[in-house]
């Protein structure tokens, strides 16, 4: 019997990877799958040096070429109805691109609550309301000397007019890390946790007094 099972173990895993190995060469290298039954493989030409996209919906095959693979991807996806994903241009300077969402720890109703609709009626300039995963969220793009500069001023201009603390920058994943300066992914990251802090600390007992006090204190003054 257990001979059985070990030639069952291993038949099941040869199987598995001839599927992998079999779905590996059928879709090949360069394919992106950006919505449900479409799939759009992208190739660099040497040649010439433009993209060329090959979208396929299992209905119809479709071809564009443009100077990068996100525009001939979007090129691809508009040919088929789908909405084109384009790449923004980055804010002018001293301006900082993000988004806000009211998640609250402890649950709380989705985007259309009717406690939304003067926020929504009245966002905070330079922001646009937006479903954020069922939630309210607001795409903004406001002036600061850094990111988390902009980013404060934002949520306490929402909290002064509306009395909403929007503890959310939209990263799943604050394990994460990039040292990209005081402006990128890495600031978005720190940024999450520490509105995440000053939601779910007074929860607990602890003021923001205390928070900062314990920051100063762990960290230090110098902060290294």
């Amino acid at each position: 019997m257990e001979s059985f099972f070990e030639v069952a173990q291993s038949w099941e895993f040869e199987l598995a990877l001839s599927l992998c190995l079999l779905e590996r060469e059928v879709v090949g290298p360069g394919w992106r799958r950006p919505g449900t039954g479409l799939a759009v493989r992208v190739r660099r030409d040497e040649r010439s040096g433009l993209w060329d996209a090959v979208g396929d919906d299992g209905r119809a095959r479709l071809r564009e070429t443009a100077e990068t693979a996100d525009e001939a991807t979007a090129l691809v996806q508009e040919a088929f109805g789908v909405e084109g994903w384009r790449p923004q241009p980055p804010p002018p300077p001293g301006w900082h691109r993000f988004t806000l969402i009211h998640s609250p720890v402890d649950g709380g109703s989705g985007s259309g609550d009717p406690r939304y609709e003067a926020v929504r009626a009245q966002p905070p300039r330079g922001c646009v309301p937006d479903d954020v995963g069922g939630r309210f969220g607001l795409r903004c793009e406001r002036p600061g000397g850094r990111l988390l500069d902009a980013v404060a001023e934002t949520c306490a201009e929402i909290r002064r007019e509306h009395g909403l603390l929007m503890a959310d920058l939209g990263v799943e994943k604050v394990g994460e890390w990039s040292a990209d300066g005081t402006d990128g992914w890495g600031a978005e990251i720190v940024g999450q946790l520490l509105l995440m802090a000053a939601e779910r600390g007074p929860k607990l007992g602890y003021s923001v007094a205390d928070m900062t006090r314990f920051l100063r204190t762990a960290a230090g003054a110098g902060g290294t």
